[in-house]
């Protein structure tokens, strides 16, 4: 396994995190993604930190904060403490019927950190993470709460999710000014399916070292190919759950391109696409649930795909993404000035 330092902090977490969506049971959306009891999980866990995995992520949210707890169990069970296994959990989304269960108002932070820790079982959480913007609650509550959290250790580092580049510029700004704690990662969808990150985001998370942690690497499990037409596959999330968003007629052409790498190095198609995305070295650890220990070593088989300098252009030139305005205009009078 290797390791990269989580942005600006002394952190050093795998490549790849174990990711805790499918632990627990919930209903809505989690009837279809969760399910994992505490065995379950427990078993994918031991098999993430003999793999060298030290980071595992949840959010308050996941199966209505059954995932949390089947964490805190699972950590228990394997008598595993902060120095083999670190926690990242998340606040923002909807916890209750209340007006104050949602958003990043300091009195939901306040309350969200203290029911986590409960659950968990840990008097603090390595990694406190936004799990998206709130356009209601100035962002200067939000960071000052976050900065009584580390200053009190009940959070050692906070990072973001979902965040647009200004957004992250401008929370960053914040922070250098008023020396509160700083951002150490933004979370953020990245796959051959989605490379939009890549115009802003990815730019401006290096120039205020923050690191990228990835969601979803495999599109919802679409780049496995078990979804596209003429695969047979009549289980998974993606046949109730449209998330993330596919367009088919973009994304097949690059689950074929996958395909035939994947026979040319004898891998599996979601290894071809999780090794594609451990080449980008601004990526500081991707993401990876599982529903089985099998589909867990799998993925992180991918570790000993290497693609070749040709497989990777096939790849690249297959998602390439469509470039706005005005990059696309910027790389045209790039032509001169940037060469190979």
């Amino acid at each position: 396994m290797e390791y990269s330092t989580l942005g600006r902090s002394g952190l050093r977490i795998s490549r790849f995190s174990l990711g805790a969506m499918t632990f627990g049971a919930g209903s809505g959306i989690w009837g279809d993604i969760a399910g994992l009891d505490r065995v379950q999980a427990t078993e994918l866990v031991a098999m993430a930190v003999e793999r060298g995995i030290n980071l595992i992520d949840t959010a308050d949210v996941y199966s209505q904060g059954h995932s949390e707890t089947v964490v805190g169990q699972a950590l228990a069970d394997l008598g595993l403490d902060e120095s083999r296994m670190l926690v990242a959990t998340k606040v923002r989304l909807r916890t209750g019927t209340s007006h104050n269960d949602v958003g990043l108002g300091r009195s939901h932070i306040m309350r969200s950190v203290e029911t986590s820790l409960r659950r968990i079982g840990r008097d603090h959480i390595d990694l406190f993470q936004l799990h998206d913007r709130d356009a209601l609650v100035p962002l200067e509550e939000t960071l000052r709460v976050l900065d009584d959290l580390v200053t009190q250790g009940k959070v050692r580092h906070f990072g973001v999710c979902n965040f647009s580049a200004a957004e992250l510029e401008r929370a960053q700004g914040m922070t250098d000014r008023t020396h509160w704690a700083r951002i150490v990662s933004n979370q953020v969808h990245y796959a051959l399916t989605s490379r939009d990150v890549e115009h802003e985001i990815a730019p401006v998370a290096g120039a205020n070292d923050v690191a990228l942690l990835v969601w979803s690497p495999l599109a919802g499990g679409y780049l496995s190919g078990k979804y596209t037409q003429g695969s047979g596959s009549q289980t998974g999330r993606r046949t109730s759950l449209n998330f993330p968003p596919i367009d088919p007629a973009k994304a097949d052409p690059i689950v074929n391109v996958l395909r035939e790498i994947a026979t040319e190095l004898s891998a599996a198609p979601a290894q071809v696409a999780l090794a594609w995305i451990l080449q980008r070295r601004e990526v500081g650890s991707i993401i990876v649930g599982a529903r089985t220990a099998e589909q867990l070593a799998a993925n992180l088989d991918a570790q000993q795909t290497v693609l070749s300098e040709t497989q990777t252009e096939r790849l690249n030139r297959v998602s390439q993404p469509h470039v706005p305005y005005p990059y696309w205009m910027q790389q045209f009078h790039d032509r001169d000035r940037i060469t190979a």
